[in-house]
């Protein structure tokens, strides 16, 4: 397998985990990216708003200070330091990743690449036309915002997501269309700035296809820094005024606001890869995959968000670190699939949200049999050192066996813990085995044995 040819078109989580272990395993890759080494999505979207949700969290904590025996402050956000803040981290991942492809040996395209035949890729580039052939092709060219036809973004006014990190200003009152995860991680984040907030919610609950009771939690947070949550009301149109917008709902409704912005999902960037060419089965623009990531074509593989699975980081990297084990032979002998009802996610709000495997309501809608424990972290004696107690941890299990199938975390550092639910889901993993673990006094991982008893 030493003489195979890999062409990768997109260098996001999937195309440069891809192209690391292939290269490792001897096949000769070449990588083709438009825009940015670590992808669009990951170092425009996730990180830098990962990056100003803790410039935010900051100020929170400076103003609620006063709980932790120091006088409160008042902090402001310097929006061009910031600025300069997130063009650092975003540098320095694009150059440590652009530095490990290269001493792997991985030949870096900068251009728009297409497929033309079955083994033929081509990439428009600014020096004209490159092609390559290939014995196998992995598409991971990602996804985009999705603007409605009822709206115009402007980047001043009217804003995606992708023209947040930062806004030229900091908005006074945002109105926010959108209450999934990136949708109230916005929320959250201008909340924390300073700004009031309006948060449009198609549905009865922010977070639809989330535990009602982690939903319920981070509403009352919400509410508690003075939100303003339009439930049951779907937007329809914005208008811009000179000094705002405003923004309107089916039912009649309307949010003025200083700006507005779109968070109301994404979708695939697969309309410029010449599929038809070779007759790629698509839906709704995401490639169709197997459990082996390849598509209807079985030398063409599709993964990260292209693929039309979850769409995190981790589960890109996953897919692309196993499709480069497929291609190259080392899944002759039996090995473990991707599953991704047992991936680990986690929602960036004060508090955090986080969860993996079997959801409770999920589990009585099948009418499927379980025991839930649940226990707030105002139990902990961490929680109270850190003046923070807000949140709980529940865990689903099977009644008779006692494996772990599931679980929520609501409150600090909840995406950090979750990892230990998380590999208990993956590896079968019984509550005992959690109670028996003997973990660090103090610490919120604590309540984590208290749920499992």
């Amino acid at each position: 397998m030493k003489d195979t040819r890999i062409v990768i078109v997109g260098g996001g989580p999937a195309g440069n985990s891809c192209a690391t272990h292939a290269a490792r395993l001897g096949a000769k890759v070449t990588m083709i990216e438009t825009d940015v080494v670590g992808g669009a999505a990951h170092l425009w979207d996730c990180i830098p708003s990962k990056a100003m949700i803790a410039t935010g969290g900051a100020m929170s904590f400076l103003r609620r200070s006063a709980g932790m025996g120091l006088e409160s402050a008042d902090p402001f956000v310097d929006v061009e330091a910031l600025r300069t803040r997130l063009g650092g981290i975003e540098a320095r991942l694009q150059g440590q990743m652009s530095d490990l492809l290269l001493s792997q040996g991985v030949e870096m395209v900068s251009g728009r690449g297409r497929i033309v035949d079955a083994h033929t890729v081509v990439a428009d580039s600014a020096h004209g036309e490159r092609v390559f052939e290939a014995d196998y092709i992995v598409l991971s060219t990602g996804s985009r915002p999705r603007i409605p036809d009822w709206a115009q973004p402007d980047g001043e006014r009217i804003l995606t997501t992708r023209q947040s990190y930062p806004p030229s200003t900091i908005p006074t009152h945002v109105v926010v269309i959108g209450s999934g995860v990136t949708g109230v991680e916005f929320v959250h984040m201008f909340s924390s700035f300073g700004a009031d907030v309006t948060l449009v919610v198609s549905r009865q609950q922010v977070l639809p296809q989330k535990d009602p009771e982690v939903a319920a939690a981070l509403e009352a947070d919400f509410l508690r820094r003075g939100v303003r949550l339009f439930k049951g009301a779907r937007a329809t149109g914005i208008e811009r005024l000179d000094d705002g917008v405003i923004v309107l709902t089916d039912d009649g409704r309307s949010a003025k606001g200083s700006h507005a912005l779109l968070a109301i999902g994404s979708v695939p960037n697969s309309e410029s890869l010449g599929l038809d060419n070779v007759d790629i089965e698509t839906c709704d623009g995401y490639i169709t995959v197997d459990h082996n990531c390849r598509s209807n074509l079985a030398h063409i593989y599709a993964a990260g968000d292209l693929s039309g699975k979850l769409p995190l980081s981790s589960v890109g990297t996953m897919q692309g670190r196993k499709i480069a084990e497929h291609i190259m032979g080392v899944h002759d002998r039996p090995h473990r699939h991707i599953d991704y009802d047992k991936a680990a996610s986690a929602i960036f709000t004060e508090p955090e949200i986080a969860d993996v495997g079997l959801a409770e309501a999920d589990a009585f809608a099948e009418g499927r049999k379980i025991r839930v424990t649940k226990v707030p972290f105002s139990v902990s004696a961490k929680a109270l050192i850190n003046d923070d107690t807000r949140g709980f941890v529940k865990i689903v299990s099977d009644p008779a066996t006692g494996v772990v199938l599931g679980g929520s975390i609501v409150g600090r550092h909840a995406a950090e813990l979750i990892s230990i639910l998380a590999l208990a889901v993956n590896s079968g993993l019984h509550v005992d085995d959690i109670t028996e673990t003997l973990f660090v006094h103090p610490t919120l991982s604590e309540v984590l044995t208290e749920a499992a008893e």
